[in-house]
Formats: structure tokens, sequence, C-alpha cells
């Protein structure tokens, strides 16, 4: 902006005491709301942050250039940031916040850095998995809204790895996606497809993230799980997955996503099933009842909580555009 547009207040004199507050006099000046408190906290907390750790000046640049590693490594099917917020925890907490679920709905989990917009669009029944070494699993889900109701025509994406802990997208020169779909509801809020038992796996160790987790002397597996995502006008977006019980990093997910909610038991084919569904009688089955909330009910709870937890801290707030800014009137 030109200079002679922006009324800047005086600073000077600037010390460890005062900086702080002269930033956020300076950034004083933002007319949007909710970006002015988001970055007054930023300031005050990274401030907070430098005084209390004392930070040096080799430390901060090396935080930087981890930063700046973290960015270089990104691609458009490699987001090493999402993979950094996931093993920090911050994914499942913004998660948690900004899409509360009441009890017996069905909860949200990380999204992971493996999501891609390449599936294509499969009807119920697909085979999704082209992996000959996967262990055969069929699939078969309802999704229902808060009621009971079944919900037809949701959108839900699918994704999971190969037998060998792996990602479609991380493989050079594959031919396309494979182990992951796009699927619809049907009019019994059902869908099911074929696929492959989940496997544990780690998460890429090759870059930033996985230098900081080996220094930290934490593993970089996840149990064995698949994704899904639901989509529907007038439901909260949900993003989701299921684990299988017993695994030997249930507890100790390097992106902690696990919820007891979300643990399952591997189930076996009945004959029943198998006929229904073109499947061997005798093989695994994954089954699952998802509860969507709708959009109201999601942004009620939210609300909600955050001026639960803004009283909480001894704030004054009001909401703009559902989200919580200073009260100053």
């Amino acid at each position: 902006m030109d200079p002679s547009e922006v009324d800047v207040p005086p600073l000077k004199d600037l010390t460890i005491d005062n900086i702080t507050d002269n930033v956020k006099l300076i950034n004083s000046k933002c007319p949007n709301p909710r970006l002015k408190y988001i970055l007054e906290r930023v300031v005050q907390h990274l401030h907070d942050f430098a005084r209390e750790t004392r930070l040096s000046h080799d430390e901060w640049m090396t935080g930087l250039l981890f930063l700046t590693s973290v960015g270089q490594i990104c691609t458009d099917v490699r987001q090493e940031f999402i993979l950094l917020s996931d093993i920090l925890g911050l994914s499942l907490l913004v998660d948690s916040i900004d899409h509360p679920k009441p009890p017996q709905s069905t909860e949200g989990t990380v999204l992971g850095p493996f999501h891609s917009h390449e599936a294509q669009v499969e009807p119920n029944g697909a085979q999704i998995s082209h992996d000959p070494d996967g262990e055969p699993c069929l699939v078969l889900c309802d999704i229902k809204d808060m009621s009971g109701k079944p919900v037809e025509g949701v959108k839900i994406d699918i994704w999971e790895t190969d037998s060998k802990g792996f990602y479609d997208v991380q493989y050079p020169g594959r031919e396309g996606p494979d182990q992951r779909a796009v699927m619809h509801s049907d009019k019994e809020g059902v869908f099911w497809f074929k696929a492959i038992v989940p496997v544990p796996y780690p998460i890429p160790s090759d870059g930033p993230v996985g230098k900081l987790l080996k220094q930290l002397k934490r593993h970089c597996y996840r149990p064995s799980h698949m994704h899904f995502m639901f989509e529907k006008l007038g439901y909260d977006h949900l993003i989701t997955a299921l684990y299988l019980r017993g695994d030997p990093y249930e507890t100790s997910d390097a992106v902690f996503g696990v919820k007891e909610s979300l643990i399952i038991d591997l189930g076996t084919v009945s004959s029943e099933q198998a006929q229904k569904h073109g499947v061997k009688a005798g093989s695994k089955l994954i089954g699952y009842n998802f509860v969507l909330v709708t959009e109201e009910q999601s942004r009620e709870l939210r609300e909600q909580n955050a001026m639960k937890a803004m009283k909480a801290q001894g704030r004054t707030m009001k909401l703009w555009n559902g989200l919580p800014v200073p009260d100053l009137d």
C-alpha cells in the first residue's frame, strides 16, 4: 500500500518488553475482525514463546530453514505441511474444534497427506484395489442421520494403501489411481465395495518431517486403517477413518488419528453376504454404521463450544461469521 494512505502509529525505543504491544498496535488497523484477532494472538504466542525459551538466533534460523525445506518438498501429491501438522497433533485439534460431533454421531479424524482428487466415480460393488498381494476384503457400510434415517446420495471419497503400505501416489510412473474411489450412498444409505485388508504403514520419512521424528525418537508408523470422506449439501463435512483393533500401532499412531469409536473388529463374510455381494464366504469383512450431523447441528455445537471456551479464558467475545472475535462494543 502507499504509505501516505496508511495511518501508522509511531514506533520507537522497541525492547523485549514492549515489542509485542507495538506489533499488535501496528496490526490493529486491520478491518477484518477475525484476521485481526488471529494475528494478535499469533504475535502474542510467538513472542511469548521466544521469551519463555530464550530463543537463540541459531535456533530461530534453524526453524526458518526447516519450514523452508518443508515447503520445498511439497508437490501436488505430497503435502509435507499437512504431515507436519499431523505429527504435531494440530490437524486433529483443528478438526475437533471446527467439526464438533454430538454423542452418537461419527467422529472425525485427520485427512492425512495422501488424499487425491484423481479417484474415479465407481458404482456400489466396485473393486477399488487391484493389488494381487492384498487380502480381499468386503466393505459394507450404511449412512444415517442423527434420527436414524438413511441418507441417500452422500458422496463418499475412499482411499487406502496397498498391501505393502504405500499409496498409489507414492509410486513414480504409476498409470492411474488405485486403492481409492468415489461412491454415492443408495436410497437405503448403503454403500459397499471390494478392497483389501488395511495394513500398518510408515508415513514418509525421507523429508524434513521424518528427520524431525527421528530426532524426537518417535516412530513413523500408522496403524492399519481405511480413509473415508463424506459430503452432502446440508450435512457437516466429515473426514474420518476406520482402524483395525489390535494393530501394533493402535496406541502410538504417528499422527494421533485413532479414536476409540473408530476402532473396529475385522469380521468374516457370511454365506448369505457372499452370495449377495459376489465374494467368497469366509473372506474378511469391514462393516460400519456412519452417522452424519447436519450443518446446523454442527454450527450450533461449534458456536456453543467457542463461547464456552472464551468464557473459561476470561475473554469478552462475540461471534463474527460464526467465529469468536473480541467484543469491543
